[in-house]
């Protein structure tokens, strides 16, 4: 029987079933990404219908003056350092709590995964209801007597911040139960089995077999979570509006603010190529340190 040659390189083959994902990305992100970043070195005066004029490094030497801009960037990472240690730490133990066998424990997976599924949108003005002067939150407070006049939570530039990450940890607890949960359920009973034999029972059994089984699992919501903390905008378009005093203003919001409100478009190509190289950095920085297993891997 004749063998067909095949009239391409061997190894090209596989990118022919990349192409239209290629294609795809390229006009949706790529291209958009490399227009942002020609973009931030230049301006368009006062006429948009105009081509935008090279400007070199002007719109970054404006950034370095924005106090705006340096409370938006200290607030994304309160915001990164109080969210993803939670979120690492918190759906563990629920992951952990239901995967017990024990009577009803579907209910309880059920309802801590129910906010995933609700918008944030509906999430937020639920929330801000909550949080009103007459909300369930001050009202309990003023029965209790431990506040009569109740708490300004998104008033407050103090609270407002802390306030809207209660949101997100909120909402992302059930998400992260999940992937801890399948990881749990991939550990072999067998070795809580052996465990027990050496002594270690209960809660150290945990710390001995759970915790370093799932450090790639804790790894992976760390950095989806951090990712998720860094680009984080629903929550505070529709509680704070970044207020008060610009509080609650995050990079991300800040970089709408600037394209679709005050429609200064180079402007806020600038921020997210900022926030893009200090994401990257971090990033960098978090697998130099990142401990690599036998193989190589991370897994």
């Amino acid at each position: 029987m004749t063998k067909v040659r095949s009239v391409w390189p061997p190894g090209v083959t596989p990118y022919f079933f990349l192409l239209p994902a290629l294609i795809i990305l390229g006009l949706t992100v790529f291209g958009p990404a490399l227009q942002a970043f020609y973009l931030s070195f230049t301006s368009y005066g006062y006429d948009l219908t105009q081509p935008p004029q090279w400007n070199n490094f002007e719109n970054f030497r404006r950034l370095l003056g924005d106090q705006v801009f340096w409370q938006t960037l200290k607030n994304t990472l309160l915001y990164l350092v109080g969210v993803v240690p939670i979120l690492a730490i918190a759906p563990l133990l629920l992951a952990i709590l239901v995967n017990q066998k024990l009577k009803g424990v579907r209910w309880f997976r059920v309802a801590y995964y129910t906010p995933v599924v609700i918008s944030m949108v509906v999430a937020g003005i639920a929330w801000q209801w909550l949080y009103a002067e007459n909300g369930l939150f001050n009202q309990i407070l003023r029965g209790l007597r431990l506040s009569q006049q109740g708490i300004p939570w998104l008033t407050s530039p103090d609270l407002a911040l802390a306030s809207v990450m209660a949101v997100t940890i909120w909402k992302g607890l059930g998400y992260y139960m999940v992937i801890y949960l399948a990881g749990l359920q991939a550990i072999p009973t067998s070795l809580y089995e052996a465990a027990a034999i050496d002594g270690s029972d209960g809660w150290k059994r945990h710390w001995d077999i759970t915790i370093p089984l799932m450090r790639p699992y804790i790894f992976l919501v760390s950095v989806i979570s951090a990712i998720s903390a860094t680009k984080v905008f629903e929550e505070v378009f529709i509680m704070t509006q970044g207020g008060p005093r610009n509080s609650s203003k995050t990079v991300v919001y800040y970089v709408y603010e600037q394209a679709f409100q005050s429609l200064e478009i180079n402007y806020a190509c600038t921020i997210g190529l900022v926030l893009f190289l200090i994401i990257l950095g971090l990033s960098l920085l978090r697998l130099a340190f990142l401990p690599t297993s036998e193989s190589g891997g991370y897994f």
